[in-house]
């Protein structure tokens, strides 16, 4: 499967007509595995007793045909009770299953996410593979999906992960600005880009600052759509194609996968893509500060005081920490317009890991109604975020002895928050705003999220905005 088929319906799904050919798939849970295989054969229960199958989440028992194939399979549930969770757990069956067309036996609960969750388990990432003879595996789509709104979610989720599994020597702030023009020109959006020392003029000094030392130009990304007079929602991305750490270099471990600290840009590409495709009714605009955080003699320094585009002077404490500033500009363009909801996504902070993990990532919110329908949403199409406070006695801890703010907190605490409360500095007029401190990676497969990049809640915002800028 190439890269470009990663994400369409069509390469997943048969029509309702050619089920007849197909294999069966039923559902077991762990808690009610003896009743759940009384729907087998005799034959087959024995099969599962013989090897000791226990219906464990994303488990699959193939179940042997009498001429030595598969003759259909059982999918584990364990002792799930979250409906929309069950129904990610069809991810795991691709990768499972020979090849074929297959069919869910009985009528599956939420089958639009378990469409969808079969789809982002079919995803390969096979751009640099010389030689991949993998076929995707096929369902037959269940009538009651909702076949566009499904094309739109899952071509956006790969759209997303192909961004950022792609290598640094070949994604660069350039091909970041190809990749958001493509999308935009799909759409017939609006695109402007501010490249290299043109940011010096136009006043985004820190965005020219963290990308100056590379051969490869830093850039303002910016496009927009939609009806003008419609409420305006904007998304701001980070997007550092490669962060070396600057002078403050990380050591090769935390290096070698900063090929995804793009993976801010990415997500909100892909809610883009979805905003779009779905035609909500917002006014959309979409900016991205894309840079490489190299290192050469020109490179900006711990202690340096620079100037920002909101005039407030940032002193830095490391150049490590390069993605807020980049946002910090972005942030000011974005406030200046006034939307009613501003985003930013960015893979901004370790600490975010060490408190939630890999999958859970953090949101902050200066609306509780905006915070709830995300929370809802999250919950509805299982893209888990958990809210974390913008609190405020923590923002003490910016405090700089010679410029405005530094950009890193004084000591080893509270590292999200107050990336958070360094970020809301830069927003005044907006309506609500809310940050997502993403990991944008999946560090070990699960079911519908194979290992590598993923555009983290980007389906539970796009579930959010739907639900209120729908048709």
């Amino acid at each position: 499967m190439s890269k470009s088929e990663s994400g369409k319906p069509s390469s997943f799904f048969v029509s309702q007509d050619q089920e007849g050919s197909s294999l069966p798939i039923w559902v077991a849970g762990s808690d009610s595995l003896e009743d759940d295989l009384k729907r087998l054969s005799a034959g087959h229960r024995k099969w599962a007793q013989t090897t000791g199958w226990k219906a464990e989440e994303g488990g699959v028992l193939l179940l042997p045909g009498k001429d030595g194939g598969v003759s259909g399979a059982v999918l584990g549930m364990g002792a799930q009770t979250d409906a929309a969770r069950r129904a990610m757990l069809t991810g795991a069956l691709p990768r499972a299953l020979p090849e074929g067309v297959f069919h869910f036996e009985d009528a599956i609960e939420e089958a639009d996410l378990s469409a969808l969750a079969w789809a982002m388990g079919s995803y390969r990432f096979s751009r640099y593979k010389s030689e991949d003879k993998w076929t995707p595996r096929r369902l037959v789509l269940p009538a009651t999906v909702d076949g566009k709104r499904l094309a739109i979610a899952a071509e956006a989720v790969a759209m997303g992960r192909d961004l950022i599994n792609t290598p640094a020597n070949d994604f660069g702030p350039a091909e970041l600005e190809q990749a958001a023009r493509k999308l935009a020109r799909r759409h017939d959006a609006k695109v402007k880009v501010v490249t290299g020392d043109a940011l010096l003029k136009q006043n985004y000094p820190l965005i020219h600052a963290v990308g100056r030392a590379s051969d490869r130009a830093p850039r303002l990304i910016d496009f927009s759509w939609g009806q003008a007079r419609a409420p305006k929602v904007t998304l701001v991305g980070k997007g550092i194609t490669y962060d070396t750490g600057g002078l403050s270099i990380k050591p090769t471990p935390a290096m070698v996968l900063m090929k995804k600290d793009m993976g801010g840009a990415a997500s909100v590409l892909a809610l883009a893509s979805m905003i779009m495709a779905a035609k909500l009714k917002v006014r959309l605009r979409v900016l991205i500060a894309a840079a490489d955080n190299a290192i050469s003699g020109n490179a900006f320094r711990p202690g340096d005081v620079l100037q920002s585009r909101k005039g407030i002077t940032v002193e830095i404490g490391n150049t490590d920490a390069e993605g807020r500033l980049v946002m910090a500009d972005a942030l000011a363009l974005a406030d200046e317009e006034k939307p009613v909801t501003l985003v930013t996504m960015a893979t901004l902070t370790g600490a975010a890991r060490v408190a939630l993990g890999p999958d859970l990532p953090p949101f902050y919110s200066t609306d509780d109604g905006f915070a709830a329908d995300v929370l809802a949403s999250a919950d509805q199409v299982d893209d888990p975020v958990w809210r974390m406070p913008f609190w405020q006695p923590y923002d003490k801890l910016l405090r700089a002895k010679t410029g405005d703010v530094n950009h890193i907190s004084d000591g080893p605490f509270a590292g999200s928050i107050t990336a958070a409360m360094f970020l809301k500095r830069f927003v005044e007029q907006s309506q609500a705003y809310a940050h997502f401190d993403i990991y944008g990676w999946v560090p070990r497969a699960k079911p519908a999220r194979p290992e590598g990049g993923e555009p983290q809640g980007a389906r539970a915002l796009f579930d959010a905005f739907s639900r209120k800028y729908g048709q």
